[in-house]
């Protein structure tokens, strides 16, 4: 990939309009047939992420851990956990991802440690200074908990310690207490923590829960959730922690002058990025606020767009909506993050679609959408295949959340069983040993090696689609502007100072046509175009899209005064046997 830039124009910020591949290293892939992913494994896989075209990989937690919320309960944040591999496995890592081209992330968890870590132990103990580096608080005279805050993953935000006589404050798990960040000390000490990563050569920092790092010193209650609110969480059905509006738990004014010192140590390095994740009840609200100016976070990402488990109504408003509102909130002055799946979240294809969507080119056309979208881009291991959700036995979740909600929904693991790369062999060739969780037997037919053998499957298209982003400046970087349109029609601009493009998506499962100014159709076609135009009509089947690229003098389509002088169509006509059924709220 190359990385160049023009000399006569100031260097590009390698993570702007960067595609950046998630990679969740449990189950990626094996190298040791202990049935866990690890270092070595993923080293191994490289050039197949490489060869999708993509600018960076991003990886979840590694550092050793007791796994009790599987690595985001860190204990050791130098150390990389025996499960995954050694030290020198991560800098092979980190020089193999460089050799290749790509930039590298990697995910910190600085809200919260797990309660094996030396600190949390000496701080039961009142011991090496460590008194108030943890969230304690004295009981209330009838023994309960501080105020009312709720866990993420269920229960009281507080678990009391006999040992020390006092309740300690977890916005997750029982055993990944909060850090005190309102003690400079500890702030410190967590840039200590960044500094030795950045020193080991990584590019950047997926910062986890983000919002979380500070608490409300005075402890005040939350209050009630208004109902219009909705969910505070992906996971939708009735739960304590979506029943209040959390105005004191998280999301505290202090937080902005340490990303503000997290900025400055990271800007001390070269072309260094900051990614945040945003969890918050006003999450495009938070983000501008988080990435305003030069002086916080680079960029960041919300659920605005990750939302829901299996009820989501992706409509063309929900899509829109979501990227006004971010637009609204950072007065275009932001460069945001979206994604479509992760490892929190049920994948896209089952999330934002029918359960058992057959049709490939569904996951075709939430590939085009996602890629076209302005900001930066972050895609999931598996997504290039359209993997649906896997269903998981729940004798074999592992995740203490989907555990704790099961059987409304089996939680995160659905989207973190192993990556099939081969249907041939035993469990998808991820390892020879029994996976942590099973390999999907709805992703048998999906894998790498018999996508690699189709030229028309969703892998090859990703490829197609990342190459085809990579070559226009529209794409990457231009600005964007919604078209009116209606039903099951999304449509959108996207201009760059040299060029543009009118992107028209259908969301829904039966044709649908959008009226354009005549097009001077030329004739070409790209390998996966499909185009029906007639003049001023433009006819997608379902799950259709078209970019139609024009120039930038006439990209102004909403004022229905554009005048498109060129045309060559990069459409996808999306012929299958299932139809979308649009799920209702």
């Amino acid at each position: 990939m190359n990385m160049t830039n023009d000399n006569s124009k100031p260097p590009l910020l390698w993570w702007k309009g960067a595609v950046i591949y998630q990679v969740y290293p449990r189950s990626f892939q094996d190298s040791n047939d202990d049935g866990i992913g690890d270092l070595p494994g993923l080293i191994q896989r490289l050039p197949y992420i490489a060869s999708l075209g993509v600018d960076a990989i991003w990886i979840s937690p590694f550092f050793k851990s007791p796994q009790k919320d599987m690595g985001y309960d860190v204990s050791g944040y130098r150390e990389v956990d025996p499960l995954f591999g050694t030290i020198g496995d991560c800098d092979l890592l980190i020089a193999e991802t460089h050799r290749l081209g790509m930039k590298i992330i990697f995910d910190v968890v600085l809200s919260h440690s797990s309660d094996q870590h030396p600190w949390f132990q000496d701080s039961r103990r009142r011991l090496n200074d460590k008194d108030d580096w943890y969230v304690w608080a004295d009981p209330k005279p009838d023994g309960s908990p501080p105020n009312n805050w709720m866990s993420h993953f269920g229960g009281p935000a507080w678990s009391f310690d006999p040992l020390r006589g006092q309740y300690f404050m977890h916005n997750f798990l029982e055993e990944q207490p909060d850090l005190n960040f309102h003690n400079p000390t500890v702030q410190d000490a967590m840039l200590d923590v960044v500094k030795f990563w950045l020193d080991r050569g990584v590019d950047g920092l997926r910062l986890d829960v983000v919002t979380f790092y500070f608490h409300d010193k005075e402890l005040r209650d939350n209050p009630p959730r208004p109902p219009e609110m909705g969910s505070a969480l992906q996971f939708r059905h009735r739960d304590p922690y979506s029943m209040q509006k959390h105005l004191y738990d998280k999301s505290q004014p202090e937080n902005l002058l340490f990303l503000e010192r997290l900025r400055n140590l990271t800007d001390s390095y070269e072309q260094r990025v900051l990614v945040g994740e945003i969890g918050d009840d006003y999450p495009l609200v938070r983000m501008a606020e988080y990435t305003y100016g030069a002086n916080r976070l680079h960029t960041a990402y919300s659920f605005a767009l990750l939302t829901g488990t299996d009820d989501v109504t992706f409509t063309p408003q929900f899509v829109r909506q979501a990227v006004m509102d971010e637009l609204a909130a950072s007065e275009e002055k932001t460069w945001p993050t979206w994604a479509f799946s992760n490892h929190d979240v049920p994948r896209s294809i089952s999330r934002l679609g029918p359960r058992q969507m057959t049709n490939p080119q569904w996951a075709k056309c939430l590939m085009a959408l996602l890629l076209s979208l302005r900001g930066s881009i972050c895609m999931y291991q598996g997504e290039e295949l359209g993997l649906p959700e896997a269903n998981v036995p729940y004798d074999r979740l592992q995740d203490p959340w989907g555990k704790h909600v099961w059987p409304n929904w089996q939680g995160r693991d659905g989207c973190r069983t192993p990556m099939p790369w081969n249907d041939a062999q035993p469990h998808a060739g991820f390892s020879g040993h029994e996976p942590w969780l099973p390999a999907a037997p709805e992703h048998q037919s999906l894998s790498v090696t018999s996508q690699e053998q189709n030229p028309d499957s969703t892998l090859h298209f990703t490829r197609s689609f990342l190459k085809y982003r990579k070559d226009h400046d529209a794409l990457r970087l231009g600005e964007i502007s919604f078209v009116d349109t209606s039903d099951d029609i999304l449509a959108f601009t996207r201009s760059a100072e040299n060029e543009s493009f009118l992107c028209v998506f259908n969301l829904g499962g039966t044709p649908a046509t959008f009226k354009t100014p005549a097009i001077a159709w030329d004739g070409e076609n790209g390998s996966l175009s499909q185009a029906a135009i007639n003049g001023g009509t433009l006819t997608l089947e379902p799950y259709g899209f078209a970019l139609i690229p024009a120039s930038a003098a006439s990209s102004s389509l909403a004022k229905a005064k554009s005048f498109w002088t060129s045309a060559f169509s990069f459409l996808g006509s999306l012929k299958g046997s299932s139809l979308r059924q649009i799920k209702n709220a």
